[in-house]
């Protein structure tokens, strides 16, 4: 689908509806979560956990990395908008998962004549990415001492979710026991 084919729909109504549909949303979350997943267009959040409109703050991008825009967000979220709470959500047969930084570097530098200054973020195992990320979250000073950090990999096919690690809290909490 494309662009326009997207600015069709909202002209048709997407807008109008969009419009109800928010106007019984609050802008902070209710449920005080945070989900970070992956881009795929196979997983819909609201689906999968059962959610209304204005439940959860939702975070994707390519694998459900927790990266330092992610955590940015997290931060905001808590400090601003009252979230208490994080899952961190990857997927079985991800994308990102089938190459490398490195192999995609080349590969745009072949291309353009120059590397990314980013990352891809790849990796092999989706359920060493998800503790990685819920690790990080867990350290990072900013979020609240309190949060509770949960990590978990989506199976694609019969999207039944498994956790990976335990919860505790994150922010100072975990920094201090690490000391």
């Amino acid at each position: 689908m494309s662009s326009e084919e997207l600015l069709r729909r909202h002209e048709a109504g997407g807008a109008r509806l969009a419009a109800s549909n928010a106007r019984s949303a609050a802008a902070v979350p209710a449920l005080r979560t945070v989900v970070v997943t992956c881009m795929d267009t196979r997983i819909d959040v609201q689906a999968l956990f059962g959610l209304g409109l204005g439940e959860v703050h939702t975070l994707r991008n390519a694998g459900g990395v927790v990266t330092d825009d992610v955590v940015r967000s997290v931060v905001v979220s808590q400090r601003k908008l009252g979230t208490r709470e994080v899952l961190v959500v990857a997927h079985s047969r991800c994308g990102m998962a089938t190459f490398s930084d490195d192999d995609f570097s080349e590969e745009l530098a072949a291309e353009v004549g120059m590397r990314p200054l980013w990352r891809t973020y790849a990796f092999t195992d989706p359920a060493v990415d998800v503790q990685r990320g819920v690790d990080r979250l867990r350290r990072d000073p900013f979020l609240l001492p309190e949060t509770v950090v949960r990590g978990f990999v989506l199976d694609i096919e019969s999207f039944a979710l498994t956790e990976v690690g335990g919860d505790e809290p994150a922010g100072l909490a975990g920094v201090r026991d690490s000391a």
